[in-house]
């Protein structure tokens, strides 16, 4: 139990730091994405106000210079062209807000417009009023902050008469604070959303890492469970041969018979253990050839007609012994020809059939088919044996399993018979599937791709 409650530990600790790499991974990923993502937003707007302001100022430039006359002097048509510019002079400049500048598409209440002559002095102004200082500034792009901390992006540039002659300076100024208003939302959305998905994230990865170590606790568990299974199997024949020992070696003197009968059991032990090991190896092979992809021998043609006819030859003994009819029904009219290893297929239909004949009483039928369907062969192993039963099914392919356990140890095997016919199916791009019922007996049926 404290050997199973470490491994347990290690695993969760293991899960605990996969899932703590994930999540600080998609976290920073997810971090430098949102800071991007504001990035971009803050960048977008800020060209944004500049392609309005150059768009705004351009109009006003191309607008005044076609009534500007005298450098530094507004002249009337200008107050036409403009209704709401207030001079400096006037009372109007005292107010808190003037209207809004209106020039076509410009009916904002968020741009100033200031007019300044050669001395770069003030000398009227439109639109809204901030508090800004009036110092001109030779920049032609400025961003400047008044005493309540609210922004304003503005463009200065020269402005020309009629005859071509400087006649000031224009700016051309915006309110940023719908801008950052807006930016600041975005902000906080990043700052607030940002810790709750990485939440997510790390939730998701703890779950995810449960996912991917899964497959591994379950191999771990498989192989522990192999690990004692055959540990189990091993120990059985060598208590017998121990104990057999032993008995004789306890006997004052040993006949002739009993000599005999010990070397017969232990030769019969032996044997068991010989095909458990051999069994053993074959797995192990097997399932190093299907990692690698690859094997010990080039795929050969294998005439599956003839492969049926050997099997049945084979175990007509056996069949006879067991008072069991054994036959084969081949349903096909040409040759059925697939790529593999002829040695593992003989194997795997040896098996089935054993298997088959094993599990069937007395009086009872073992037929072996072979039909095509849909570019596969199939190799179908019936019996009117004893049935498995729905909730065994999807164990009898598990390693040393057994469905009935007493029957099994009586016929002196190991429970890795299906197993292996079921690893040579996997090896061979095919598949080994079971129909059963109870009472009625068992279909074993194996699909083989077609060699082209």
């Amino acid at each position: 139990m404290i050997f199973i409650d470490v491994k347990n530990r290690l695993f969760a600790r293991s899960r605990w730091r996969l899932a703590s790499w994930y999540g600080a991974i998609l976290s920073i990923i997810l971090s430098i994405c949102a800071l991007g993502v504001y990035e971009a937003v803050d960048h977008a707007h800020r060209i944004t106000i500049d392609q309005e302001l150059e768009s705004v100022a351009g109009t006003l430039h191309d607008s005044l210079l076609s009534v500007l006359k005298q450098p530094g002097e507004l002249e009337p048509a200008v107050q036409e062209l403009l209704p709401n510019t207030c001079l400096v002079e006037t009372d109007c400049y005292q107010s808190d807000r003037f209207q809004s500048l209106r020039l076509g598409v410009i009916g904002q209440d968020k741009y100033y417009l200031r007019l300044f002559n050669l001395s770069q002095d003030l000398i009227a102004v439109a639109g809204i009023q901030p508090k800004l200082t009036q110092v001109f500034s030779q920049q032609q792009w400025e961003t400047l902050t008044n005493t309540e901390n609210t922004r304003y992006r503005q463009i200065s540039f020269l402005l020309h008469t009629q005859q071509g002659q400087n006649w000031g300076y224009i700016q051309v100024g915006r309110s940023l604070q719908d801008v950052d208003r807006y930016i600041a939302n975005v902000r906080w959305i990043l700052l607030l959303g940002v810790p709750l998905v990485v939440l997510l994230v790390i939730a998701a990865s703890w779950w995810l890492s449960g996912l991917a170590i899964r497959p591994i606790y379950q191999a771990y568990r498989q192989m522990q469970q192999f690990t004692a299974d055959a540990a189990h199997e091993l120990r059985t024949p060598l208590a017998a041969i121990q104990a057999t020992a032993q008995s004789n070696l306890m006997l004052p003197t040993l006949s002739e018979k009993q000599a005999k009968d010990t070397l017969k059991t232990i030769l019969r032990q032996n044997k068991r253990l010989t095909y458990l090991v051999a069994d053993l190896l074959t797995l192990c092979r097997i399932d190093q050839d299907t990692s690698r992809n690859t094997s010990n021998q080039k795929p050969e043609k294998i005439a599956l007609t003839n492969l049926i006819i050997e099997v049945e030859a084979e175990l007509a003994a056996l069949a006879m012994a067991a008072e069991i009819e054994l036959t084969s029904q081949i349903k096909v009219s040409q040759p059925i020809i697939v790529l593999g290893d002829r040695q593992q297929l003989y194997r795997l239909m040896i098996n089935l059939v054993t298997n088959a004949i094993q599990y069937t009483p007395t009086g009872g039928n073992v037929i072996l088919t072979l039909a095509e369907e849909e570019r596969n062969a199939v190799i179908c192993v019936q019996d009117t044996g004893i049935g498995i039963a729905k909730t065994e099914q999807k164990r009898v392919f598990d390693r040393f399993y057994r469905v009935d356990q007493a029957r099994s140890r009586s016929k002196g095997g190991a429970g890795l018979g299906l197993a292996i016919a079921r690893a040579i199916a996997v090896a061979h791009y095919g598949r080994l599937e079971l129909q059963s019922e109870i009472g009625k007996g068992s279909i074993f049926i194996l699909k083989l791709p077609l060699s082209h």
